[in-house]
């Protein structure tokens, strides 16, 4: 069974949805910065939502600047 499937390189398989990529993680950033107001008190939990959102929007600026640069 193993000697009828295919070898694939990464190169080969099909690449992900840019556009559907970036309007998840838009989504994911509109919905934790929703968390932001709410009837809690302090700044722990504000402090771990803008870290989330800040390590999301890197990863889809990083990706857009890879793309651009063609290293993607």
């Amino acid at each position: 069974m193993a000697a009828e499937e295919q070898i694939l390189s990464p190169d080969q398989r099909k690449p992900t949805s840019r556009k559907a990529l970036y309007s998840a993680l838009t989504v994911a950033i509109v919905i934790n910065l929703a968390y932001l107001f709410g009837n809690h008190q302090g700044w722990v939990e504000d402090a771990f939502i803008l870290i989330t959102v800040a390590v999301l929007l890197a990863v889809m600026v990083t990706d857009a600047a890879l793309v651009k640069a063609g290293l993607r």
